[in-house]
């Protein structure tokens, strides 16, 4: 398996603890990864969740990610990426910032579990209803992620996230 098929895999299954996708914050590294949540990639040790906004969020987060790896930690290419998805399918959305998002988006990842690294996330990303940006807490900060990952969503990779940043950095004086 691919190191970017196995990050992919982790980083699904985290984002089924993590708040809707209008809660990504600017330089996150996607939807739903807040900037310093050590975004699921393996790069870094933990996020310090005592500084994070939520911090019970945080370590319900890295929690489940915990459980994931745990789960699957004896297995290794296809088999592990299976594991994950499957571990992924069992998460408790009753527990997520957003449970409505949660369930679209485990049923997101079930139709698009076939595929692997790019083109595993651009079908969830086609496969994903754009957010109800009137139930947000700050509608005008969604509707700005939003048309972000619009104008971003056929980039892949470092590319992508480069989009990301600059497409939701203010504005230079």
């Amino acid at each position: 398996m691919s190191r970017s098929s196995l990050i992919l895999v982790s980083l699904a299954s985290v984002l089924f603890a993590l708040p809707a996708f209008s809660q990504t914050g600017p330089g996150s590294m996607g939807p739903g990864m807040a900037a310093g949540s050590g975004g699921g990639r393996g790069m870094g040790p933990p996020a310090d969740c005592a500084k994070a906004a939520n911090p019970e969020q945080c370590r319900a987060r890295q929690e489940a990610h915990r459980k994931v790896r745990e789960a699957c930690r004896d297995k290794a290419g296809p088999e592990r990426q299976q594991c994950m998805h499957e571990q992924a399918q069992q998460a408790d959305c009753s527990q997520a910032g957003n449970p409505q998002q949660c369930e679209v988006r485990k049923q997101a990842y079930a139709a698009c579990r076939e595929q692997t690294g790019p083109a595993f996330k651009q079908c969830v990303q086609e496969k994903m209803p754009p957010v109800d940006c009137s139930k947000s807490a700050d509608p005008a900060r969604c509707l700005r992620h939003q048309k972000a990952r619009e104008m971003c969503r056929e980039k892949t990779g470092p590319e992508h996230r480069q989009c990301l940043r600059d497409a939701l950095a203010p504005p230079a004086r």
